[in-house]
C-alpha cells in the first residue's frame, strides 16, 4: 500500500488499519512518539440520531475511571471531529489483542489465565462502578508490551445500539473467551501419532499441563454464568497449580505480543479508510460541562497546540517575570513600589492558587459520581380476570446502577389516549424503584387491557408492558 501517512489531531497514522463493528482502528504514534490508536467510526453509525453523543457520553464516563484509578481499560485521548468524520484518539497501541495472538497459534495456558484472571478484574470494578462493557470478546483484549490485558471499547457497541448491557452479559462473554482459551490450550498438548514428540519425554511432561488448564478454563467458563465473575476468578487463582509450571505468568504473552508487532506484519486483508484532503477545524467533543467545544488550531509538526487566551496565572507569572528581570546596581536598594508590587504578586498568586487547588478538587470530586442508568425495568400486572368496575394496580419496577438523578417516564394505556407522565429522584444509596399506575375500569366488556411504561431520561429509552383481562 502506498498511502502516505497522515495526522489526525496530532497523532500520526500508520498503514496498519483493520475493520470492525464500529469502523477503521487504526494504528497511529502519538504526539509524544508512543505507539497509540485511532478509530474512524463508521459514518453511517455515527450519524445516527443520538450516536455520537452517546459516545461521547461512554468515552467521558470511561476518562472519570481512569481519572479515579481504574487501570484495566485502554485509555481515551480524545473525541474529535474533522468535517464529516468522527475519530476516537487513544493513549495506548490498541494491538495485538487475543484475537491477533489466537490467529498465529495457541496462546500459552498460564498467559491465557493471566489474561482472564486481569480482564475479569476490570469487569468485576466496572460493575461494581454500576456500568458494563458490552461486548468483551478476543478483539476487545488487548495484551500490552508488557502482557497485561486491557480492554478496548468499553460502552462503545452499546452506545452505537442505543442500549444498556447487563452484566450478565460481559460475564457470558468472558466465559466465551475462556472457552476459547481453553482450545487453544488444548491443542497445545495435542501430538500426532508416531510423530518424533510422541516418544519423547518432554512432550509427555507438557501434555498434562496444558490438559489440565483446559479443563481449568472450561470449568471457570461455567462458574461465570452461574456463580458470578468473582467466583470464576478466584478458582483460577486457587488453583493455579492446574497450570503448566504451576503459576500464572505473563512471560508468554509477553513473548507473542512482541511478536506480532503490528508494524513488522501489517494486515494485509484491510484497506487505509478515505481520509480528507483537507481537514478544516478539528473540533474535540469532550469538554467539561458548560464549555462549549472549540476548534483546534495546528502549526507545523505533530503538535496539538490549542490556541486561547493568556489564563490570569499565566498574567501573574508573566508579570512576576518580568518584575524579576528588572536590573538592580550592586548595593542598590529596590523601590518600595516595586516591593510592594511584588508582595502583591506572591499574594494574588496564592490566592489564585488555593481558589484553582479547590475547584479541581471539587471538580475531581463531582466527576467521581457515576452518572445515573437505568439497568432494567420490569411491568407486572394481576394474572387474574378482573370483574365489573375493577380498579387495577399496575407495578412498574425499576432497576439503577445506584447513582443520584432524575427519571422521568410516562404510561400509556391501550384502550384511551391517556398519558399519565412522571418524574422520580433517585439516591446514591438505593437500586430499585417502584412505579405505580392506577386504572379504574367500569362498563359491561371483555378486553384485553394493557399497561405500558416507558422510561424516557436517562437514556436510551427502555419499555416494557403488561396485561390483564376485564371482563364484566
Amino acid at each position: 500500500m502506498n498511502n502516505p501517512t497522515t495526522d489526525i489531531a496530532g497523532f500520526r497514522l500508520t498503514e496498519h488499519t483493520w475493520m470492525t463493528e464500529l469502523g477503521n482502528w487504526i494504528d497511529a504514534i502519538s504526539p509524544d512518539g508512543r505507539r497509540a490508536g485511532a478509530l474512524l467510526f463508521d459514518p453511517k453509525i455515527i450519524g445516527l440520531p443520538g450516536v455520537r453523543d452517546r459516545v461521547v457520553q461512554a468515552v467521558m464516563t470511561d476518562q472519570r475511571l481512569v481519572l479515579g484509578g481504574m487501570t484495566g481499560l485502554i485509555p481515551v485521548a480524545d473525541v474529535v471531529a474533522a468535517g464529516d468524520q468522527v475519530w476516537l484518539l487513544t493513549g495506548q497501541a490498541v494491538s495485538p489483542t487475543l484475537a491477533d495472538l489466537l490467529a498465529s497459534g495457541p496462546v500459552d495456558p498460564a498467559g491465557a489465565a493471566s489474561a482472564l484472571v486481569e480482564t475479569a478484574q476490570t469487569l468485576i470494578a466496572l460493575h461494581a462502578a454500576g456500568i458494563t462493557h458490552g461486548a468483551v470478546h478476543p478483539g476487545t483484549v488487548v495484551i500490552t508490551a508488557e502482557g497485561a490485558a486491557l480492554l478496548s471499547e468499553r460502552g462503545l457497541t452499546d452506545a452505537i445500539r442505543g442500549q444498556v448491557s447487563r452484566p450478565e452479559r460481559d460475564a457470558a462473554g468472558w466465559a466465551a473467551l475462556a472457552r476459547g482459551l481453553a482450545a487453544s490450550s488444548g491443542s497445545t498438548s495435542s501430538v500426532a501419532p508416531g510423530s518424533p514428540q510422541a516418544g519423547s519425554s518432554g512432550s509427555d511432561a507438557r501434555q498434562p499441563g496444558a490438559s489440565q488448564a483446559a479443563q481449568l478454563f472450561e470449568r471457570v467458563a461455567a462458574m461465570a454464568g452461574t456463580l458470578g465473575l468473582a467466583a470464576a476468578r478466584n478458582a483460577l487463582l486457587g488453583e493455579q497449580a492446574a497450570l503448566p509450571g504451576g503459576a500464572i505468568s505473563r512471560e508468554g504473552l509477553v513473548r507473542a505480543a512482541r511478536g506480532r508487532s503490528a508494524f513488522a506484519q501489517p494486515r494485509a486483508y484491510a484497506q487505509p479508510p478515505a481520509l480528507p484532503q483537507d481537514e478544516g477545524d478539528i473540533v474535540t467533543l469532550l469538554h467539561v460541562p458548560g464549555r462549549a467545544a472549540r476548534p483546534l488550531q495546528f502549526g507545523p509538526g505533530i503538535g496539538t497546540q490549542e490556541q486561547r487566551p493568556e489564563t490570569t496565572a499565566e498574567r501573574i507569572w508573566r508579570a512576576g517575570r518580568g518584575e524579576a528581570s528588572t536590573v538592580h546596581r550592586p548595593g542598590g536598594q529596590r523601590p518600595r513600589a516595586s516591593r510592594a508590587r511584588r508582595w502583591r504578586t506572591i499574594w494574588a498568586t496564592a490566592v489564585f492558587a488555593a481558589i484553582m487547588a479547590g475547584a479541581i478538587l471539587a471538580w475531581f470530586r463531582l466527576g467521581s459520581t457515576p452518572e445515573l442508568v437505568v439497568q432494567s425495568i420490569d411491568v407486572v400486572a394481576p394474572k387474574k380476570t378482573q370483574g365489573c368496575d375493577s380498579k387495577v394496580l399496575i407495578t412498574g419496577k425499576v432497576v439503577t446502577n445506584g447513582a443520584p438523578g432524575e427519571i422521568t417516564f410516562e404510561w400509556r394505556k391501550n384502550l384511551d389516549k391517556e398519558v399519565v407522565k412522571g418524574s422520580l429522584r433517585t439516591n446514591s444509596d438505593q437500586t430499585s424503584y417502584t412505579l405505580p399506575l392506577r386504572w379504574s375500569l367500569s362498563g359491561k366488556s371483555n378486553v384485553k387491557a394493557t399497561a405500558t411504561l416507558r422510561i424516557l431520561t436517562p437514556g436510551p429509552v427502555r419499555t416494557d408492558k403488561a396485561s390483564f383481562t376485564y371482563k364484566c
